[in-house]
């Protein structure tokens, strides 16, 4: 088998963008690293086909993270605790769930990251993770306490993380340089598609739940087996494991600012960029429910904001990761889309009605569409090591995870404190997404 499958040719492959003086991906120190444009490459034979695999990968298995935490863990909650206290049982419920995708994803990074199969060192996990997160599903919408769902949602966390993980990796793995923004931009759409969709699909099934559960786990399942068959990658089995030390793992939970500096401030702007936003839309059915005043008709304004989001995430995720690419820069794009996300949480701060609730859900979605297509491919180049792809990934992915663990608590705390009042919500979401966007500023590796 080619050892090349990525369809770039070899000297344009991420082989030689490793080895380059000055790569992103060097031994070096970020710090030590100068900036410079990525040479642009063409996406076209495989490497298109990668691409738009990748996309649709995404859109299967956040469809989950759309529907399932989005609307149908808050209604399963709330159908076994009741009104008067679905809010802190639902953050309790969230926030263990999201710390187990908090550790399992750096260690999904790990064990993918030294695999060594006929099928590649990614593949063989992504196949297990789905599956096994597909029973897991089943077994949650069989859950009828919160013991039981609990323990359901924890291991869906922790089996599609070892799915999501090594999918990530893959950017890094076979994509050159010159493509990220467009693969990113691409990824980053099908993340959108799906984390929309799946909040619009899961309203759908608001009154048959373990349906839903079925629904989406079928089809991640379906289009990650068909991900591998048409993307095989290169048996690894005669390829070295990179040296393990357990001590020097746990460690690498900790960026330190000053060996990789610009790691550093990407990770933190991603953290405070995704508290402020989490802030919000995990609460949001609650939101409707409470704060706008929706009640029973909360969960069918659900898909109606969910749409009007996706119009601006496409606006925005079609032209970001291509434009980042053509202009050689990536940090200005990353802070006006965090800065317009900031904005987007002033609407419903000013309007508490639908019309701010769509307001924040369009100009959100075109902040969010461009940060997440840019900012994935700005963190791309400044990861700490060559040899830890899907780790580094998974360890930059807390980042992304850790708000969604602090988030729902954080917010059931703030209301419970503020007097079940949702208003503070918006001004501290607003300065967490301000601070995050503006902390790539002192990345210097990258443009």
């Amino acid at each position: 088998m080619p050892s090349n499958l990525s369809g770039v040719p070899e000297s344009a492959s991420l082989a030689s963008t490793i080895t380059t003086a000055g790569s992103p991906f060097s031994a070096a120190p970020t710090s030590a690293v100068s900036a410079q444009s990525p040479v642009k490459v063409k996406v076209r034979g495989k490497l298109l086909k990668l691409m738009l695999s990748m996309m649709v990968g995404n859109i299967a298995i956040f469809a989950i993270w759309g529907a399932v935490p989005g609307v149908l863990l808050p209604l399963q909650v709330q159908g076994i605790v009741g009104d008067a206290d679905k809010g802190p049982i639902y953050g309790l419920v969230a926030t263990i769930g999201a710390f187990a995708a908090m550790i399992a994803q750096p260690i999904a990074g790990l064990v993918s990251d030294r695999t060594r199969s006929r099928f590649g060192r990614r593949a063989p996990w992504m196949v297990i993770g789905v599956l096994l997160g597909g029973l897991s599903l089943l077994f949650m919408g069989a859950a009828n306490g919160i013991v039981q769902l609990t323990v359901a949602w924890v291991m869906v966390q922790v089996t599609f993380n070892f799915a999501q993980g090594p999918l990530s990796a893959i950017l890094p793995d076979r994509v050159p340089s010159g493509a990220r923004g467009t693969f990113s931009s691409l990824s980053g759409l099908g993340l959108m598609l799906g984390s929309l969709g799946g909040s619009i699909a899961g309203a759908q099934f608001a009154k048959s739940i373990p349906a839903g559960y079925l629904t989406f786990a079928g089809i991640a399942l379906i289009v990650i087996v068909l991900f591998v068959i048409f993307n095989p990658d290169a048996s690894n089995k005669g390829e070295p494991k990179p040296p393990f030390n357990f001590v020097t793992f746990l460690q690498t939970f900790w960026v330190s600012p000053r060996k990789h500096p610009d790691f550093f401030w990407g990770f933190t702007g991603r953290l405070l960029l995704y508290a402020g936003y989490f802030m919000v839309t995990g609460f949001q059915l609650y939101i409707l429910q409470d704060y706008i005043g929706l009640k029973g008709d909360a969960v069918t304004m659900v898909p109606v904001l969910s749409l009007i989001s996706l119009v601006g995430i496409i606006i925005t995720t079609l032209i970001g990761g291509p434009v980042s690419d053509r202009i050689g820069r990536r940090k200005i794009v990353v802070i006006v889309a965090g800065a317009v996300m900031a904005i987007s949480l002033v609407f419903p701060l000013i309007i508490p009605s639908i019309t701010g609730m769509m307001l924040f859900a369009f100009v959100s979605g075109l902040g969010f569409g461009a940060y997440q297509a840019v900012d994935t491919a700005l963190m791309s180049e400044v990861l700490p090591s060559k040899n830890d792809f899907a780790k580094d990934l998974g360890v930059l992915n807390i980042a992304a995870t850790l708000p969604q663990t602090l988030a729902p608590g954080l917010a059931g705390l703030i209301v419970f404190i503020a007097g079940n009042s949702y208003t503070p919500l918006f001004p501290i979401g607003i300065v967490l997404a301000l601070l995050g966007a503006f902390a790539v500023m002192p990345i210097k590796s990258v443009r």
